[in-house]
């Protein structure tokens, strides 16, 4: 599907993903020839996803080489218009893992805010991620691949575990909001 109608179907959960979804689409509208492109350098459009096991005990995640912190996989658009595909290439390519079963469709909806970080010995401005996430599924017994480029560690961690790996509050934030959609948590904090 593409990915504007995409997010024009999705159903935000709250106010702060109302607020975020106006104003991805109204960067979309306004930076159409950029908007899945890096050179836009104050926003553009990124895809991520949490991998869990298929009984929902762990989810998997990869210690980022940036960021210094276990996370996420996804990536940045790069011209690519379908935003599962995308998210599911990423989650490919940091892992190993060639099978997932798509468990939502867009699972959040959030505009993350990246710090100022030099990336291929090249400084990078503070920007946003224009953000759409997925939940995928895995099975935990898959060999995993670290992709060394990008990342230094990957490990199935307990779902009760994840906020003590993340150092990143914000993205914890999704991680609930995502982790309750497929009904593991019942409040987000």
């Amino acid at each position: 599907m593409n990915y504007i109608d995409e997010i024009l179907k999705y159903k935000p959960i709250n106010e702060q993903e109302e607020t975020d979804k106006d104003i991805i689409l109204k960067y979309i509208e306004d930076y159409p020839h950029n908007i899945l492109l890096r050179d836009n350098q104050v926003a553009h459009m990124t895809s991520s996803a949490i991998i869990l096991n298929k009984d929902h005990t762990k989810m998997l995640m990869i210690h980022h080489n940036i960021y210094k912190t276990w996370t996420w996989v996804g990536g940045h658009a790069d011209g690519e218009s379908d935003m599962l595909k995308l998210a599911v290439k990423e989650a490919q390519e940091e892992t190993g893992i060639k099978d997932f079963d798509v468990a939502t469709d867009i699972a959040t909806i959030d505009i993350l805010l990246v710090d100022s970080h030099i990336k291929k010995g090249k400084y990078v401005a503070p920007h946003l991620h224009l953000n759409v996430a997925y939940v995928l599924e895995a099975h935990d017994d898959h060999d995993l691949v670290l992709n060394e480029d990008e990342t230094s560690g990957l490990k199935w961690v307990p779902i009760e575990e994840i906020d003590t790996y993340s150092g990143e509050p914000s993205i914890i934030y999704v991680y609930h909001k995502m982790l309750k959609k497929v009904g593991i948590f019942r409040d987000i904090s």
